[in-house]
């Protein structure tokens, strides 16, 4: 299958820099949604909106694309932190009306009315604050009128919450000039009316196929490598790894029900394992796969006792790098690794069996795990505590993607715990000295890192709202940073590597693989 594209004349200006995509392997009609959930058509102006399905259990956000049904070209996108559960056209201006929306698990129906403009790109969200109205139906009357059927919102006593809502007509003399949060609860005070929830998913991907037969589901792309003949790997939801020849034709891939998270090529590039994703509420054990460069197909296979990071040390060997039960606050990862790395507690109270207790940053030196037995866990006996894993009195500092530089310290992304939520400049990327844990530089910004690496100079890590930042690597400097885009569309990169002089391999949320250079 050839989805891979080379593309010369794509440059993205920076801060001083300029950042040039050289080649785009995954790309496909519809890319930006990656798995369609809902599909509405405008035939009347040629446009078809298509809204992705939520990923459940995380916080990544639900993109809604609009489309030329002649080009098939993305002429808008936004992101919800809900999932989509209506769109609608207005009927004259360039406005599409978007509800979403869950249910919170224990009480609360919350969500959203956006509305994107077509022309602008800009999405506003028009409910007062608080916890919105779960939407689940729209319909434009006429111009200035639009009907919605939300949940009720809560289910406080009232059995019928989850197949019954309430209908509102809201008007607007101009719906291009409402405000944000300008339509009250009052507004949306209505009659109680059968509110069924049907699964859009399979009449969107009708609608999606009959424009395209190159239209493919992927998405959240969580490694990317190069080997030295120019072939790339990743792994991604559905798929534990895959391989693409240079010429963009993808070689052979290794289906998986939850898909691949880490990579560690052997030596010889002839294996690699790859960690297997297996969430902590999935009954299914934690696994690892050696698995064939040639043609994927599986040499090993190991179920760790807990879950684990597979790690690719500085010697080329891998090692299982203890992950913890939440790997959104537990799992570092630190590549080439003089040592094997991993965030450990201490419990305070060992009668307290919910309480995290003390962070601290151990480590297994690597001649301790002898190459024969590699990769396996450290045993508790291996395990040194080396210091505390924040540095910062009071502060409990959450783990994230690292690397170890050539000096030996660490560079480590992570996020400080609040319990109202990430705070603003909560999230943190941090060079420490490695026999004191004292930082060398912080850097804080608001959004939580997906991905990071360095080299010898500079310091590259990827954000969830699609921002990259390149960092001196001596003090922490800001060297450029940017929102990436492809083809004039935002995207969010999920995994990064470096792959040689100012060369970047990204991975994207939705499933797209950049061979970058930075000028």
């Amino acid at each position: 299958m050839k989805l891979g594209f080379p593309l010369p004349s794509v440059i993205e200006k920076i801060t001083g820099m300029t950042i040039r995509i050289d080649r785009i392997f995954g790309d496909r009609p519809f890319a930006e949604v990656g798995d369609p959930a809902l599909a509405v058509a405008d035939r009347h102006r040629g446009l078809l909106a298509v809204a992705d399905v939520h990923e459940f259990g995380t916080a990544a956000a639900a993109p809604v694309g609009v489309y030329s049904t002649d080009t098939l070209v993305c002429l808008a996108l936004l992101r919800s932190r809900y999932p989509v559960y209506a769109m609608a056209f207005h009927p004259v201006l360039p406005l599409l009306a978007v509800g979403t929306g869950s249910y919170d698990g224990g009480y609360f129906f919350e969500g959203q009315l956006l509305l994107l403009d077509l022309e602008t790109g800009m999405a506003a969200s028009l409910i007062e604050q608080g916890l919105g109205r779960q939407i689940l139906g729209l319909e434009w009357l006429h111009e200035q009128e639009l009907r919605v059927l939300m949940a009720p919102p809560d289910d406080w006593q009232d059995k019928n919450a989850h197949v019954e809502g309430h209908v509102a007509n809201v008007l607007r003399s101009d719906w291009r000039a409402v405000s944000p949060g300008s339509i009250t609860s009052e507004e949306l005070a209505g009659p109680r009316v059968a509110a069924p929830r049907p699964d859009g998913r399979e009449a969107a991907q009708r609608a999606v196929s009959s424009l395209s037969a190159d239209w493919d589901p992927r998405r959240n792309i969580r490694a990317v490598r190069e080997l030295s003949d120019g072939r790339l790997l990743a792994t991604l939801d559905g798929v534990g790894l895959e391989c693409w020849l240079p010429s963009g034709e993808r070689e052979w891939t290794v289906p998986d029900d939850k898909g691949g998270r880490d990579i560690a090529v052997a030596p010889d590039e002839q294996s690699a394992w790859v960690g297997l994703v297996r969430p902590f509420w999935d009954e299914s054990p934690q696994s690892a796969v050696r698995l064939s460069l040639r043609d994927g197909s599986r040499l090993d296979h190991v179920q760790p006792s807990a879950p684990v990071s597979v790690v690719d040390c500085a010697d080329g060997l891998p090692v299982f790098a203890p992950a913890g039960r939440n790997e959104q606050r537990s799992r570092l990862r630190i590549r080439r690794g003089s040592r094997v790395y991993f965030r450990a507690t201490v419990p305070k109270d060992e009668a307290r069996r919910f309480d995290e207790g003390e962070a601290w940053l151990a480590a297994v030196g690597l001649e301790v795990i002898p190459a024969a037995e590699r990769p396996r866990e450290p045993t508790a006996a291996e395990v040194r505590r080396m210091f505390p894993y924040s540095w910062e009195p009071g502060e409990r500092h959450f783990a994230g993607p690292g690397a170890e530089a050539a000096d030996g310290s660490l560079v480590h992304a992570g996020t400080v715990y609040n319990g109202q939520g990430l705070q603003p400049g909560g999230s943190f990327v941090v060079r420490r000295e490695v026999t004191t844990g004292q930082p060398i530089w912080v850097f804080r910004t608001d959004r939580p890192a997906t991905d990071l690496d360095c080299d010898t100079a500079t310091v590259y890590a990827t954000y969830d709202d699609g921002e990259i930042v390149a960092l001196d690597l001596r003090n922490g400097a800001v060297r450029w940073r940017s929102h990436l885009t492809v083809a004039g569309v935002r995207a969010v990169p999920t995994a990064l590597t470096i792959t040689g002089p100012r060369l970047l391999l990204i991975g994207t949320s939705d499933g797209r693989l950049l061979d970058c250079s930075a000028g």
